[in-house]
């Protein structure tokens, strides 16, 4: 026999009093770090919670405690701090979406160091007046690449954004056609290009540019020769692109300067490690660019921030533009930079001990130890819960670096007994710490390439509780 619903106007009575469940939160210990303001809108919006339920004819039990575990949920979501850490296990080294390039030990003590007291960020401790900021990167940076000058903004973006507007606002800009690119979030080069204030000359097509068609391109309105490196993507087959030291030549001819947009820029020789070559920034500064940016975030490894490296006279005018101080790093930036930059004056140190350059060159060998310990701990964890097994596939680099490179891996296959792939991939996503990994033919893929020293084992537990 149906039971008949509870009264709605009684149920609607029999709700407590904001006053009342506040007086309780008191000695409740899910609120004890709490600020008050935060207990009493979690209060006040359980109880709404609960009352429109009532209005929906829901069923509910209304009581103290009901209300009170209600606030103190609500209450822990925004005590809980919206940007965290993950684990990253879809074998995406680069991964826009998750910060891309995890930073080194080093890099993150001399955060700590630096921002937890203060610094001689703006200070010339030789003379004791105002200093200039990039002092602490500019020696370090030079080193590392033949260049004259160097500085460093925000991102690769706003490092474009900056020298194209300090070299040639008001100017024509010539750039092969092939090379407008797009990065992620559907911005453009053509679109940084008109807010600096440059007007866009597009040369060649789409698969081919040849050096006459720069030259004929020229005016008296020409500011600036731009390459683009296409990070990102590869254009192959009957396909014809001019040399950056090509570019250089017709520039110098011309007496108009010439500018490299490397996007991700490396300052080692990755094909030393088996990796398809992309070209180090030392080998653009000595084919003669006036200008070269690249991404801090990227291959280099290290936090956000657009490096700007060429010639003196250049950096000048590009140090002097206004611009530069709506675009500039912050103290935790410089710190993390400097850091992660000292360690490329050994090729061998920075590839062990910078975390990009470490997933990046991980032996497959490596990986397929790894992977047996991590099916090992897994299958201890969840038993006859989910059938695992060990697969050949392939990671990627990621973030625009190395367009179309896979690197060989073996990943953990995890497809549960008592859940559907879905289900088991949104609950790994909502847990404590949340864990990304990729779906493939119904299974959940776990590559172990981007996996933190300590994470398998965390990852088992987790999988564990979600499973028992």
């Amino acid at each position: 026999m149906k039971q008949p619903m509870p009264d709605k106007q009684l149920q609607l009575k029999s709700l407590p009093g904001v006053d009342h469940i506040l007086t309780l939160a008191e000695t409740d210990d899910r609120f004890i770090r709490v600020p008050r303001s935060l207990v009493l809108e979690s209060v006040r919006r359980a109880i709404d919670d609960i009352r429109t339920q009532i209005l929906e004819h829901r069923p509910l039990v209304v009581s103290d405690e009901a209300i009170i575990k209600q606030a103190a949920l609500l209450a822990a979501r925004k005590m809980k701090n919206r940007l965290g850490p993950l684990i990253n296990a879809t074998g995406v080294v680069l991964h826009t979406n998750l910060g891309r390039a995890v930073l080194c030990r080093e890099a993150l003590d001399n955060i700590v160091a630096v921002s937890s007291s203060y610094s001689n960020l703006e200070l010339n401790l030789s003379t004791g007046k105002r200093g200039i900021r990039y002092e602490a990167i500019e020696a370090l940076i030079c080193e590392l690449t033949g260049a004259q000058a160097a500085m460093a903004v925000n991102n690769n973006a706003g490092a474009v954004l900056l020298a194209l507007n300090t070299l040639a606002q008001g100017r024509q800009v010539i750039v092969s056609r092939g090379e407008l690119v797009e990065i992620g979030g559907a911005f453009r080069v053509p679109d940084v290009m008109i807010k600096s204030g440059c007007i866009l000359k597009e040369v060649g097509t789409t698969n081919r540019t040849h050096p006459h068609d720069y030259t004929h391109a020229i005016t008296e309105e020409t500011g600036l020769l731009l390459k683009v490196h296409t990070s990102n993507y590869k254009i192959e087959g009957f396909t014809t692109s001019v040399s950056l030291k090509d570019v250089v030549g017709i520039g110098k001819s011309h007496g108009i300067p010439v500018m490299e947009d490397l996007g991700s820029g490396t300052l080692i020789d990755l094909s030393a490690f088996g990796l398809p070559s992309e070209p180090p920034v030392s080998e653009q500064v000595a084919s003669g660019a006036d200008v070269v940016t690249f991404s801090g975030d990227k291959l280099l490894g290290g936090p956000q921030a657009g490096i700007i490296v060429g010639t003196k006279q250049c950096l000048d005018q590009i140090r002097a533009n206004p611009l530069t101080r709506a675009l500039r790093i912050d103290k935790m930036t410089l710190a993390g930079l400097e850091a992660t930059l000292k360690l490329y004056r050994d090729t061998r140190v920075a590839v062990e001990k910078i975390p990009t350059l470490k997933m990046l060159t991980l032996p497959y060998e490596q990986i397929c130890q790894d992977a047996e310990v991590l099916l090992s701990l897994v299958t201890e964890a969840v038993g006859d819960r989910a059938e695992l097994a060990l697969a050949d596939m392939t990671s990627r680099p990621g973030g625009g670096s190395c367009p179309g490179l896979t690197l060989p891996t073996r990943c953990l296959t995890i497809r549960p007994e008592t859940m559907s792939v879905t289900s088991l991939d949104k609950q790994l996503r909502a847990f404590d710490p949340p864990v990304m990994g990729r779906i493939e033919n119904n299974c959940f893929i776990i590559d172990p390439r981007t996996l933190q020293p300590g994470q398998n084992k965390i990852l088992a537990n987790i999988l564990k509780k979600l499973m028992n």
